[in-house]
């Protein structure tokens, strides 16, 4: 690889996301990925959440974000982390579910379900919808990990 090549890798941004984690009563509520290869992780277990438009902040992005993938917000959402890997910068917010799953509205993905803290550490969960066990993506299960055991 030549310098130039180099020093534009180097200098070219991050896409940056906002991502939700939400739970109720020690579970987390998390969005099975389409099984499209122009995304990271599809058909993983992942976050409620997606990339920022030009000028927007994390925060209002995550709001924005929930309302199009669920149709809901929670009232409070509170930074927990920024996390960057190789691919991307995500900013991770954490937030209280006062709603079942059945008053949400999928907008986005194949599936939602409430994760245990023992469906994380195992790093896998079935869908009914598809009928299938399907993988945590590795980034989630990490900051999810993580959040437990500050939480905890």
């Amino acid at each position: 690889m030549t310098s130039d090549v180099q020093a534009e890798l180097i200098s070219t941004p991050l896409p940056t996301v906002a991502l939700a984690i939400l739970y109720h009563e020690g579970k987390f509520l998390m969005q099975l990925r389409d099984d499209n290869p122009a995304i990271l992780h599809p058909g993983h277990w992942g976050f409620f959440g997606g990339h920022l438009e030009p000028g927007e902040t994390a925060e209002t992005g995550v709001q924005r974000e929930l309302v199009e993938e669920l149709s809901y917000c929670p009232p409070v959402l509170t930074l927990f982390d920024c996390h960057q890997d190789t691919y991307v910068t995500r900013y991770i917010y954490h937030g209280q579910l006062d709603k079942t799953v059945g008053e949400l509205v999928l907008g986005e993905g194949m599936d939602l379900d409430w994760f245990t803290p023992e469906d994380i550490e195992r790093g896998d969960r079935y869908s009914a919808k598809i009928n299938e066990v399907r993988p945590l993506g590795k980034p989630h299960r990490e900051i999810l990990l993580n959040f437990i055991k500050s939480a905890g």
